[in-house]
């Protein structure tokens, strides 16, 4: 990306806020230790197009250079160093199959690079083909992904700090649902970052 549309990506500054928009969404839903996204995502903004590049377009440097700029301004907070690992939202096998990628763990392996903090897509599974969440409401979003998430192996998680990373926020299903997963596990401290969040 040059210069000028890196200046247009539009910046929370999230990271520098305790009570920012992503922590309110998933607040009183499950234990967070923080939770950030990096940029506004808008119907036919910048961020909406470059997503799309990435996802469907095998445009996976965005991923890569998104994750960096995330994880740079992440440096400056108290807690950035204090993650463990970072785990990236899976797919289903079948769409990572389709796509020939998870744009999420891009994401996490360019989060990865600064952050000198080890990412993982070995850890959680997407065990069930869900439907698509569009045009679902939230009480159908987290009906649609309940159950959907597992860890697939026994990964020393153990009093860990986890950095659960994904595209784009919107309700917060996915996410919430791959943090219950996780928090199955003994003594674990779950953080949230996303590259957007969805405002209208």
């Amino acid at each position: 990306m040059c210069i000028s549309c890196c200046l247009q990506v539009p910046e929370t500054g999230y990271q520098e806020i305790d009570n920012n928009e992503t922590a309110l969404r998933f607040a009183g839903r499950i234990p967070f230790a923080h939770a950030v996204s990096y940029a506004y995502f808008t119907n036919d903004g910048l961020l909406q197009h470059l997503m799309h590049g990435l996802k469907y377009r095998n445009k996976k440097g965005i991923g890569y250079f998104l994750g960096r700029q995330f994880a740079t301004s992440l440096l400056s907070t108290g807690w950035g160093g204090s993650i463990d690992i970072i785990i990236p939202v899976p797919l289903h096998k079948a769409k990572k199959a389709s796509r020939g990628y998870n744009q999420s763990m891009l994401i996490a392996e360019g989060m990865s690079q600064i952050l000198k903090i080890p990412a993982s897509d070995k850890i959680l599974e997407r065990v069930r083909e869900t439907e698509s969440q569009t045009n679902k409401t939230r009480a159908e979003r987290v009906s649609n992904m309940s159950e959907a998430f597992r860890i697939r192996e026994s990964a020393p998680l153990k009093g860990k700090h986890i950095l659960l990373c994904d595209d784009v926020l919107t309700t917060g299903a996915t996410l919430e649902a791959c943090a219950l997963a996780l928090l199955k596990e003994e003594s674990i401290k779950i953080s949230i970052a996303t590259i957007g969040i969805a405002i209208s």
